[in-house]
């Protein structure tokens, strides 16, 4: 397992593991929506379930109280509050999940955007005053919470 990066006020999730959570979501979600929208004729059906089920599962594991998605507690890091340190709200969650298609949009320097920023952020998790963090230094109590 890689060791956390540190960030001036702690440790944080480096790239290649969010990577990695977010390469597992999307097998968590996307093979079964596929097997699902196979059946589905009308491409702005598909698109508006596709849209809705990936906001709807990004928003409640991230909202809960553990802030993990499945693929986030495989690779064992969450997403905390840059303040409390604690899980964030279902409002944040949207802001933050809203967020990461503008870091895609820009040519995925929002999410590069973490490579040379010393609390290691993305612009979601600047927008939404977030960090991502190890497991190992903010241990989840129960999931999904």
């Amino acid at each position: 397992m890689a060791q956390p990066t540190p960030g001036p006020s702690g440790p944080r999730a480096g790239f290649w593991i969010r990577f990695g959570g977010l390469l597992l979501d999307g097998l968590v979600v996307g093979i079964p929506l596929n097997i699902v929208l196979f059946a589905v004729d009308s491409f702005v059906l598909r698109q508006a379930v596709s849209i809705a089920v990936g906001v709807a599962y990004a928003v409640y594991f991230i909202g809960s109280p553990s802030g993990q998605t499945v693929g986030m507690k495989v690779c064992s890091i969450r997403v905390i509050d840059t303040q409390t340190g604690g899980p964030i709200d279902y409002g944040r969650a949207l802001i933050r999940y809203v967020m990461a298609f503008v870091s895609g949009a820009a040519c995925l320097i929002g999410y590069l955007w973490m490579l040379w920023d010393p609390e290691k952020q993305t612009w979601q998790d600047k927008v939404a005053n977030t960090y991502v963090v190890p497991t190992t230094a903010f241990p989840v109590d129960k999931w999904p919470g």
